[in-house]
């Protein structure tokens, strides 16, 4: 008998290759569960910064670290086979310089195998986005609304919506793709923004509240499974299984108080 043939994960080029063509899965996960769950549907699997709300409680993305960043990569990556797992870069772990970015990045990959890291920001990151393509570290992009920025932006604001702000963000996107990044999520702007960028860019949009015309489509695993509050206009709930949670915890709770669990079934004899 032969050994089965491992299954070999999606990379950066065949992702780059998906421009115009079936649009691109992903999900972000945090956990090893999860992104076995995730890993048989997705292309893409995000460990994204937005784990610091997620699942730490932070108010931001702005407190997450680089070894949190790495810890639930690590987990990612032991619960997934197939998918091409992407890490972010934690806010204040690749803004300083082209150097920083790449020893934090290399860091990244090294301690968790992971195929490619995501920075935050259009033309003023491009040449930090050369930098690391030229030295093999795969990077993907992110225009647009950058939550990093929020305190500069002004909060959690759609960007696009006076068309004299469209060039900037055109700009941004046509500087992060020719410096090699092999896909670009773009966030938080108005539809036909994100048409533009799309058509613009050689490489892949991912969108996230932006546009069914994007290459693909991500959204916090969480959201659209209902585990979480209040939730933007651009996430559908897919499932309610906050709800089903808390019914289930519920009951739970009632069988201990009134001595029916455990059952006869559940001890041992």
């Amino acid at each position: 008998m032969s050994a089965q043939a491992p299954v070999k994960r999606i990379t950066a080029p065949q992702i780059a290759a998906r421009k115009g063509a079936t649009p691109i899965v992903a999900l972000t996960a945090y956990t090893a569960p999860m992104a076995a769950l995730v890993d048989s549907h997705a292309e893409v699997i995000l460990v994204g910064d937005s784990l610091g709300m997620v699942v730490h409680g932070l108010p931001s993305t702005i407190g997450v670290t680089i070894e949190m960043m790495i810890m639930h990569g690590q987990a990612v990556m032991r619960g997934s086979h197939r998918a091409m797992v992407v890490i972010d870069m934690p806010f204040g772990s690749y803004e300083e310089s082209p150097q920083q970015a790449f020893r934090n990045a290399a860091r990244v990959m090294a301690e968790t195998g992971a195929g490619a890291v995501k920075l935050e920001g259009g033309s003023r990151m491009a040449p930090t986005v050369r930098f690391l393509t030229e030295r093999g570290i795969p990077v993907m992009g992110h225009v647009g609304l950058t939550p990093q920025a929020t305190h500069t932006m002004g909060g959690f604001k759609t960007q696009g919506r006076e068309t004299n702000s469209w060039p900037a963000h055109l700009q941004d996107a046509v500087d992060v793709a020719e410096a090699g990044a092999f896909s670009i999520v773009v966030e938080g702007v108005v539809e036909a923004l994100a048409d533009r960028i799309t058509d613009a860019v050689p490489v892949p949009t991912i969108g996230i509240g932006a546009s069914a015309r994007c290459d693909g489509q991500i959204l916090v695993l969480d959201d659209m499974l209902g585990m979480t509050g209040r939730v933007p206009r651009f996430v559908h709930r897919f499932a309610d299984l906050g709800r089903a949670a808390d019914d289930a915890i519920a009951a739970y709770a009632a069988a201990v108080r009134d001595r029916s669990f455990p059952a006869e079934a559940n001890v041992y004899r």
